[in-house]
């Protein structure tokens, strides 16, 4: 986001290879860093829990109008003046689609954060792979790998990525009806390509999560004096001769572009779930399983503050 210096700059394509040597350096590492993430909120967890046709009890929830009379369980109606269905527990194996935007801004770590957003989404795409599989989901991820169902599917990908990451938003061309994707992205595209990426995606009755990824310094901009700023897309620089006269506006800006991928996923029925890369991996790691498991956003809240 924000570079001082005048160092020469690399070619695009000595740029690209930088960035998938580094990438491919890395990732024994976040793969390990993204199973110490699972074992810390994998106590007392039961896989990816939602209602379909299995033999399992899950739960019981409040009977609604238009729903079968027959699926009404009146014993456990009999106890209080409420109706209640017996819902079982989906046992089909669902496949998933996880995708780490590889984008050159993804690369950007400012001093408010240990990591960059390009190895926390990576975290996150591993740790969540690592979860699903021992669910017995299939896992893959679009342009890599194909699906999988096993239990090394976190492995597999890393060793997958390592060798090939494809530019640009997740390709749709393998994306079947009724999976899921979970999309981990700065989101930094301009927002008319982003929503029709995601209705691309959407038309196909693909189930989607996006989890917005973002660096403090994006969200608070606590730049001030004369800095330079560069695209790390197109490589086009910006100096401000006082950064802090831009600071109200920029945060205006970016919660407006924010709020309205957001608003524009929830009427595709998608979730939406905004990370900081100051923040736990943890936590982001429990929001997107949650709705993954159909939790709604105040029930994953409370299931990651304890």
């Amino acid at each position: 986001m924000a570079t001082i210096g005048h160092s020469a700059e690399p070619t695009p394509s000595a740029a690209a290879l930088g960035r998938a040597r580094n990438r491919a350096a890395l990732l024994p590492d976040l793969l390990v860093e993204a199973r110490r993430v699972v074992s810390t909120v994998i106590a007392g967890w039961h896989g990816r829990r939602r209602r379909g046709t299995g033999e399992n009890f899950w739960q019981f929830r409040p009977f609604v109008e238009g729903e079968a009379v027959s699926r009404i369980d009146w014993r456990r109606s009999a106890r209080d003046d409420n109706l209640y269905i017996r819902d079982r527990e989906w046992e089909a194996a669902q496949t998933v689609w996880l995708w780490a935007d590889p984008s050159p801004s993804m690369l950007f770590r400012s001093n408010a954060a240990e990591v960059s957003k390009e190895s926390r989404a990576l975290v996150l795409v591993l740790a969540l792979a690592e979860l699903l599989s021992r669910s017995g989901e299939r896992i893959g991820y679009p342009g890599v790998m194909e699906p999988v169902a096993a239990r090394n599917a976190a492995e597999r990908i890393a060793a997958a990525l390592a060798n090939r990451r494809p530019d640009g938003f997740p390709p749709d061309d393998r994306l079947k009806r009724f999976s899921e994707v979970v999309i981990v992205s700065d989101l930094l595209d301009p927002v008319e390509e982003t929503l029709a990426r995601i209705d691309r995606i959407g038309r196909r009755g693909i189930r989607g999560h996006v989890v917005a990824v973002a660096d403090p310094a994006e969200e608070s901009f606590p730049y001030s004096g004369r800095t330079e700023f560069r695209d790390p897309e197109t490589g086009a620089k910006l100096t401000a001769g006082r950064a802090e006269t831009l600071r109200e506006d920029y945060r205006n800006l970016y919660a407006a572009t924010r709020e309205t991928i957001a608003e524009h996923c929830r009427r595709l029925g998608w979730s939406f779930v905004p990370h900081r890369t100051d923040r736990l991996a943890s936590e982001a790691l429990v929001a997107v399983h949650g709705r993954l498991s159909g939790i709604p956003q105040a029930v994953a809240g409370k299931r990651r503050d304890a």
